[in-house]
């Protein structure tokens, strides 16, 4: 593997697909470079993982060296697919993929698109590369925006309610740390038995829920404090904002 390094320099032609200040993927045996075009004369599957405007110049920068034995992926967010094939040479096979925050800990939700020129095998090799870090899913480009607020901004929407859920204990009387540690692994155990029983949430809800219990009152709580729309409105306002930046 090749990576390149970041270069302090005024131009961002010269910014870097991967910027490091310092080098530990060198200790894993990889090679690392100054050079972007260099890494694509060495390497057949690229990620640019830049900021949105500096993306443009990058693949300035590289298309001279672009091949079609190159598969180009950009995590780089309100950059079109149609964008990138357009600053690239016709017919370059290039993705788009969406990550969130929990890939640092290999349990990321992540999706990816395609572009016109890439095919099944190119689309089936990044899917099964970017599986290390998570689940991820092939979906048209018209949801990557959605993913952006459901999965993207939801880390945040999620550890909103987790914190709400411990200071709710701490007011009743529970140490902090306990809490917010109780919080966590409620929202962990409630993740995994969704994911693995593949029941929907509503017949998970229920399964807790008894007549006159704790839980029924709760809820009644929630849906008095607007929840359930509250949170529906986070996720349209995130989605239609990440729409706006994709047409900057």
């Amino acid at each position: 593997m090749c990576w390149p390094v970041h270069q302090q320099t005024g131009t961002s032609a010269t910014s870097s697909l991967w910027s490091w200040s310092w080098c530990p993927i060198q200790a894993l045996g990889c090679q690392t470079t100054h050079s972007n075009q260099e890494v694509l004369q060495r390497c057949s599957v690229v990620i640019f993982a830049t900021k949105p405007q500096v993306l443009p110049a990058v693949l300035a920068e590289v298309a001279p060296v672009v091949t079609a034995e190159h598969i180009l992926v950009s995590v780089a967010a309100g950059v079109s697919l149609s964008t990138l094939e357009e600053l690239l040479p016709p017919k370059t096979r290039v993705l788009r993929v969406s990550p969130n925050l929990p890939c640092v800990v290999q349990e990321g939700a992540m999706v990816m698109a395609r572009g016109v020129h890439t095919g099944n095998n190119e689309a089936k090799l990044l899917q099964n590369l970017l599986e290390a870090c998570g689940q991820c899913e092939e979906v048209p480009e018209a949801y990557v925006d959605i993913h952006t607020a459901l999965s993207g901004s939801g880390v945040a929407f999620v550890c909103t309610f987790s914190e709400a859920l411990a200071e709710g204990a701490i007011k009743m009387g529970m140490p902090s740390s306990l809490a917010h540690r109780i919080a966590a692994q409620t929202l962990l155990g409630t993740a995994k038995m969704l994911q693995q029983e593949g029941q929907h949430p509503a017949q998970l809800r229920t399964d807790v829920l008894t007549p006159a219990g704790t839980t029924i009152y709760g809820l009644h709580a929630l849906e008095q404090g607007g929840l359930r729309a509250a949170t529906m409105s986070a996720v349209e306002a995130a989605t239609y904002r990440a729409k706006e930046l994709s047409k900057k």
